[in-house]
């Protein structure tokens, strides 16, 4: 858990930075501030999309650097005519090489829903994800007390946005589910040896209520994969590393889709 608590620690550090220099009033100037979201669980259940969140990430602390040249543009634009049900966008910088301003350019060429992908701590992260044009928040349970969730998460809910949880296990799973998220997604890959495996979420599903739309996320790399992971009753796909790695991954996710049909 050692690089989780770097993490928080460097981003709490990067919040109290970030509210000196935009102040919340200056966040709520922004041109996405008004618009309406785009909901996530309804783009999950469309019968023309695959239920793939194509993520968009440069580097992470398991594998280091994968993919350092990136055009958001290019890249967004590719997966949903890919036949993605949205993307998810990294906004950590130290860590995994994104930025607030990949988020904008992702938002600027896409009306998809689009998942702010970074470590929330903060309610001023929430004011600044709708600010950037954000439709889904990531609140992490190993991260969060449930308290904070619902904090977090009820200011999302109140600004339009839809929230997506982050478990990794079953006691993250029983201590942390609240009204205030709308998605629960299963992470499976284990954060203290970075190893991802499957079954986290096959066994992990058939404990999330039905009231919440479920996500499987990280070690996706066969569509036979995604067609098990239904029948388990998960609508959504988050995956980054399968496509990233390649040189476009844009046609890596293509491909990969089209093999769902």
């Amino acid at each position: 858990m050692d690089i989780l608590s770097d993490i928080v620690k460097n981003k709490r550090e990067e919040v109290a930075s970030n509210k000196d220099l935009y102040p919340i009033k200056f966040l709520e100037q922004s041109t996405y501030f008004e618009s309406q979201p785009v909901s996530l669980k309804k783009y999950l259940q469309k019968d023309d999309k695959s239920g793939v969140i194509a993520e968009i990430k440069r580097k992470s602390p398991s594998k280091g650097m994968i993919n350092e040249h990136v055009s958001v543009e290019r890249i967004s634009i590719g997966y949903m005519q890919a036949g993605a049900s949205g993307l998810s966008v990294l906004t950590d910088k130290k860590f995994f090489g994104g930025s607030s301003e990949d988020l904008k350019v992702a938002r600027s060429f896409n009306f998809c829903p689009i998942l702010r992908k970074d470590f929330m701590i903060d309610e001023y992260q929430v004011v600044e994800a709708k600010s950037l044009g954000a439709d889904v928040i990531l609140l992490i349970a190993a991260v969060l007390k449930k308290e904070e969730i619902e904090r977090l998460g009820g200011l999302a809910q109140s600004l339009g946005m839809e929230v997506l949880l982050e478990v990794h296990n079953k006691a993250e799973l029983e201590n942390s589910i609240t009204d205030k998220v709308d998605l629960i997604g299963v992470n499976n890959r284990d954060l203290k040896t970075f190893k991802t495996d499957i079954q986290t979420s096959y066994d992990l599903s058939g404990l999330i209520p039905n009231d919440f739309t479920k996500v499987s996320e990280s070690g996706i790399s066969d569509p036979d994969t995604i067609k098990e992971l239904r029948k388990h009753g998960f609508e959504g796909f988050l995956m980054g590393e399968t496509f990233m790695k390649s040189s476009r991954p844009e046609k890596a996710a293509k491909e990969f889709i089209k093999q769902l049909e």
